[in-house]
């Protein structure tokens, strides 16, 4: 069974910074674009940086800046390094990765189960 696993987030103070972590498991053929979202309480799901297999990386406004987005495509691994850390950057961050896998060969959409950022003094 493919999925996708975040780890990282926690409390931490305005100015700190954290570590987000999001490895694919399973029986993968490829694995496309990997990208991050977050949600705030009451808010709409947003786009907060992407990754393409080739290492092309795409940021909201609202993180460029302070958050850079990396890979190890040989973990199946996706970073989100976040300094600076603002209040208003509290939400529940999720992964959303496009894969294949050997028995289904087109590329469908994946999402983790999201995990929560707090910062808050």
């Amino acid at each position: 069974q493919v999925q996708l696993v975040e780890s990282g987030g926690g409390l931490v103070q305005p100015g700190e910074s954290l570590r987000l972590s999001c490895a694919a498991s399973g029986s993968i053929s490829n694995i496309y674009a990997m990208t991050w979202y977050r949600q705030a309480p009451g808010k709409q799901r947003d786009f907060v940086a992407s990754i393409t297999s080739d290492g092309v990386t795409s940021y909201a406004g609202s993180v460029k800046g302070r958050f850079t987005i990396s890979r190890d495509n040989a973990k199946n691994t996706v970073y989100l390094q976040m300094n600076s850390l603002k209040p208003e950057d509290t939400a529940v961050y999720y992964c959303y990765a496009i894969m294949s896998t050997p028995d289904r060969p087109t590329p469908r959409n994946y999402w983790g189960q999201g995990t929560q950022v707090t910062v808050s003094s």
